[in-house]
């Protein structure tokens, strides 16, 4: 079966949402506009790069770029990385790497379905309430 010519695809967490483009190519990896070896911190660059290291050489001959919007740095990172997991298992067309994802991590190909809570009235946040005083 030939590759395809390019594959979209998408992954989210929290409010976070990332777009990832596979072409075939050299090899180059970018997040947001800048390779992906140059991204700060370094637990999200070893967090977006999991695929990539699970994958190994069969990854070599692909472009990816991932664009991300909303959310923070973490979720970003955890969206991306969903991307790049599903946009390889379709590229390569392989049930094992979709099997081996899943039984590794499962959000590796699904996205996480929690949200955050609404504050509610009467405290700081979604669950915290003022304490009482009966004195």
């Amino acid at each position: 079966m030939k590759a395809p010519a390019i594959v979209l695809v998408t992954g989210k967490r929290k409010s976070a949402v990332a777009r990832a483009t596979f072409r075939k190519g050299v090899g180059l990896f970018r997040l947001n506009g800048q390779p992906v070896e140059v991204v700060e911190p370094e637990i999200v660059r070893q967090k977006v790069q999991e695929p990539l290291l699970m994958v190994g050489d069969r990854a070599k001959g692909i472009d990816i770029s991932v664009e991300t919007r909303g959310g923070g740095v973490v979720g970003q990172a955890s969206a991306a990385r969903t991307a790049v997991a599903r946009g390889l298992v379709i590229w390569l067309k392989d049930e094992r790497l979709k099997e081996s994802f899943k039984h590794y991590d499962r959000t590796l190909l699904v996205n996480d379905p929690r949200r955050k809570l609404p504050k509610r009235p009467g405290g700081r946040g979604a669950r915290a309430r003022r304490q009482k005083s009966y004195r």
